[in-house]
């Protein structure tokens, strides 16, 4: 199985289809429902809700997932029987394979049943429709490039005693995500001297995104999030709030984290916890969707037209 314990859990939704072809006469005997081992479209229903629970006995390689609905619909155009399973969850991997298997049960059981009737039958097709959830569906276009600054905050590393790791991660994550990473500094846990780099991130060099890592422990020198307060305009307090619930599913020490976010003027300041794989996991649990707060500081809204209709 394909490791998935980095991905957050999202909605996601799919729709499959199976297409079966009959013969004009086995139409007209469900529609007047006289085949001879019951409604063949009612029991492929069945068969389909309960075959895309199941599917993780059934595909290899398939995550048992928490499934939150599944509907079966069918449509007889002509000679022509077409199943439709749509399967809902909220989970870390995709619910396409649930659906298709659903689909693809519930035309083998309208088979099943109408086998006696028609020799003829086909099952033409069973495909995947459309899927939705994931990173996939929270990237976020943004119109120019952004600039970023990555500020290691760390009197070891500093002092030449230790060597960084988490500025170089964050750096590599930006570059990967099209972000240009205009400054990569390194400084003691002094709080002015966070203070004025911060003043001039934003106000001088009016960088799009500055990130720092290190100073949001308990020691007396960790006090990035005290230097933030003073430099913010405006705090947000949702994107600490992510990198804590995702951390915490991960280790308790999560709830130790003292990181902040704020903006200020056009500048989205975060700080990262100072070891490597709390700045992976925060990373992990941040991005993409992160980048959509870019738009939103250039007052482009909220509109993302493959999540618009999620609740239908």
């Amino acid at each position: 199985m394909i490791d998935v314990s980095k991905k957050s859990p999202t909605l996601r939704i799919a729709v499959a289809e199976s297409t079966i072809r009959i013969s004009p006469a086995t139409v007209e005997r469900i529609l007047a429902r006289s085949v001879p081992k019951g409604d063949p479209l009612e029991v492929a229903r069945v068969a389909g809700i309960m075959a895309a629970k199941r599917t993780q006995d059934i595909i290899p390689f398939c995550h048992p997932v928490p499934i939150e609905f599944i509907g079966i619909e069918h449509k007889i155009v002509e000679s022509r029987v077409t199943l439709t399973a749509t399967v809902k969850g909220i989970y870390r991997t995709g619910m396409e394979m649930e659906a298709m298997t659903a689909a693809a049960v519930a035309a083998l059981t309208v088979y099943d049943m109408l086998k006696m009737l028609d020799d003829e039958m086909e099952i033409e097709s069973v495909k995947l429709i459309e899927k939705r959830g994931g990173k996939s569906d929270f990237k976020t276009k943004v119109a120019t490039p952004l600039h970023a600054a990555v500020l290691v905050l760390s009197d070891s590393v500093s002092a030449g005693k230790k060597s960084d790791a988490s500025g170089l991660l964050i750096k590599d994550v930006l570059t990967n995500s099209g972000i240009i990473v205009d400054s990569y500094e390194i400084l003691p846990d002094d709080r002015v001297a966070i203070i004025d780099k911060l003043r001039d991130y934003c106000d001088k060099s009016r960088l799009d995104l500055v990130v720092t890592t290190g100073g949001t422990g308990f020691s007396p020198r960790d006090t990035t999030p005290e230097a933030m307060l003073e430099v913010i305009e405006r705090s947000i307090p949702g994107i600490p709030e992510a990198m804590r619930a995702y951390g915490q599913q991960r280790t308790p020490y999560a709830m130790l984290s003292r990181s902040s976010a704020g903006i200020r003027g056009n500048t989205l300041i975060l700080n990262l916890p100072g070891s490597k794989r709390g700045v992976q996991e925060s990373l992990d649990a941040l991005f993409p969707a992160l980048l959509h707060a870019f738009p939103m500081m250039r007052s482009g809204g909220h509109e993302n037209p493959k999540l618009k209709n999620s609740d239908d």
